[in-house]
């Protein structure tokens, strides 16, 4: 269906890929993963488009293979009066009225072979995409999503993650051969994350998806594409089985990396006996020797073990505290009422003390980031900040708190950040090289944006942060050093996620907006109605145990310890089995 030999492709700033190839045959699921700013987005519209582009290469895709794609920053539309079914139909529901119009035509029409031509070319355009039964089959699929309540809505009355949902519906209902999304799961709550599950593995096509969750990774595909460092891996198998091959990768490559250092190390030394005689000692025999040292040591360096797909720099976010405050309430809501054209909270009364850490959750549309808005504005009756409190906010809108129009250098000497090189040294710990560092914001990717608002999250030093879906567009290198920076920070913390691992291992209860109101739930009872009414138990379980053999052979190739890595690998290869 696609198929990529070769293709090499640089931005003015950036190479982004060294020969890359790949193909995605009928009925393939592929997930397309990868570091932010590595070039997936990039390499989608070259797929969509790719007349725009100057490459080297070959990119050959099937005659006719129809496509449908849904966008990675797709907005509701909240003037659209079309009910959501009008709306998913709206490509059928168009060719029928023009079939319609040109019968209506033909019956006055002297003209009647071009019109019954033109009919036949409507008709058989309606056929093509299942036209017959499309209002039926808007319904299965709308029932699937547990969204048929929803079929007589106006559009402009759904949630963010409910229009997602539709959206998805909408291109996959005319059946095309292959169907390209771009991080289809972003923002999406609980119920609908496993309806978008549901939705993907119902699809009988080839699928394209770029996305890091790691719920849809373990149960969505059969391919994995993997682009880094300018290169693409293609794997044919589950996401958990490819994860295993590179920890498997990581542990040999490791063992064979320090087997070279060490040699290269024992050459240095001789090498540096050889050039000290031969400085005192001009005999063309130990010169040729030294020569000979000096080759096998160039060798040596050339042949040093490179693992563009295990050895993936890890971001080092820190969120440190100018102020720490003593133990105490640092944030007091009550009686708190919120409206957006429905009432969305009445009376709600909770507490944040100095050193909580708290996960806001509950359905898409119940008004979470009004209430955290409201938080970081502090002009709220209802709010009561406590004197001293310092809050640091991110915003899921990423040009809400980011000037998009200034480049990252600009970005930061507003923050307060006195010189370049102050601003080079910090940023680097967040993934970003300094050639990057005069680009516009609007023109980096959606996780790049996102890791450059915790950076300058955490450069505020702040002692309460307020985070909006903090790991949304976030690579899963990326989500596991935020998880860890959460772990180590001494504030309080209020934040928006359904990452169903972030609220686990690092929150201390959770606040569940339900029926308009908010009530207190320990992370135990969390897991636990998780598990009744989202995901599988046993599966969520054999996941923590997964993560937590391999932060265990993370740990002991840092001792290079490889018999202890290769046990525990066995370990964790009969665990995977049960996943």
């Amino acid at each position: 269906m696609i198929k990529v030999e070769n293709l090499s492709y640089s931005f003015p700033q950036k190479e982004l890929y060294n020969k890359i190839s790949f193909t995605i045959e009928d009925g393939q699921h592929c997930a397309f993963i990868g570091t932010s700013g590595s070039g997936k987005s990039t390499l989608i519209d070259f797929i969509m488009n790719p007349e725009r582009y100057m490459f080297d290469g070959k990119l050959e895709i099937t005659p006719n293979c129809r496509i449908g794609y849904v966008n990675q920053f797709s907005q509701l539309d909240k003037t659209k009066e079309i009910t959501v079914s009008e709306y998913i139909g709206e490509e059928f529901i168009k060719l029928q009225n023009e079939v319609t119009s040109i019968c209506t035509a033909m019956e006055t029409s002297s003209d009647m072979d071009s019109l019954l031509e033109t009919y036949q070319e409507a008709l058989d355009a309606f056929h093509a995409i299942g036209g017959d039964d499309f209002e039926n089959n808007i319904k299965k699929k709308l029932n699937l999503a547990n969204l048929s309540k929803h079929e007589n809505l106006m559009v402009s009355r759904l949630s963010g993650g409910e229009f997602k949902l539709i959206q998805v519906i909408k291109e996959m209902l005319p059946g095309p051969d292959l169907i390209i999304m771009d991080e289809p799961d972003v923002f999406l709550d609980f119920e609908n994350l496993d309806s978008l599950k549901d939705l993907l593995n119902s699809y009988k096509g080839a699928m394209l998806i770029i996305t890091h969750n790691r719920y849809l990774l373990n149960h969505c595909f059969d391919k994995i594409l993997h682009l880094e460092n300018k290169e693409l891996q293609e794997f044919n198998g589950r996401y958990i089985d490819y994860n295993f091959a590179l920890l498997q990768a990581k542990i040999e490559l490791q063992e064979l990396a320090n087997a070279d250092a060490e040699e290269i190390e024992r050459n240095e030394i001789i090498i540096h006996k050889l050039r000290t005689i031969a400085t005192n000692n001009a005999d063309a025999a130990r010169g040729k020797a030294l020569k000979a040292r000096v080759k096998i040591q160039e060798r040596l360096e050339a042949r040093r073990i490179k693992g563009p797909f295990v050895d993936i720099k890890q971001p080092e976010i820190s969120f440190a505290i100018d102020n720490e405050i003593e133990e105490s309430i640092v944030l007091k809501v009550k009686d708190y009422s919120a409206a957006f054209e429905d009432v969305l909270m009445e009376n709600v009364n909770f507490e944040i003390k100095s050193t909580d850490k708290v996960a806001l959750i509950g359905s898409n549309g119940t008004g979470k980031t009004t209430l955290l808005r409201d938080i970081f504005k502090n002009n709220h009756s209802s709010i009561e900040r406590n004197y001293g409190v310092e809050v640091a906010y991110l915003s899921q809108l990423q040009g809400e708190i980011m000037n998009e129009n200034n480049t990252i250098f600009e970005e930061f000497f507003d923050v307060g950040f006195k010189t370049c090189e102050e601003i080079i040294s910090y940023v680097s710990d967040y993934g970003f090289d300094q050639e990057v560092l005069n680009q516009k914001i609007e023109s980096l990717s959606g996780g790049e944006k996102n890791m450059l608002q915790l950076a300058k999250v955490a450069a505020c030093k702040a002692n309460m942060l307020l985070l909006d879906e903090p790991t949304s567009h976030l690579d899963t290198y990326s989500q596991m050093a935020l998880e860890k920076a959460i772990e180590r920070y001494k504030g309080a913390i209020l934040m928006i996620s359904h990452d169903y691992y972030m609220i686990a291992n690092g929150m201390d209860y959770v606040l569940i907006i339900e029926n308009k109101s908010i009530r207190k739930m320990s992370i135990k009872k969390f897991k636990k109605w998780v598990y009744a009414s989202h995901f599988d138990k046993a599966y969520l379980e054999n996941e923590q145990k997964k993560k937590s053999i391999e932060t265990k052979i993370e740990l002991a190739l840092k001792d290079n310890d490889f018999v202890l890595a290769r046990v525990l690998s066995e370990e964790l290869e009969e665990l995977i089995k049960l996943l």
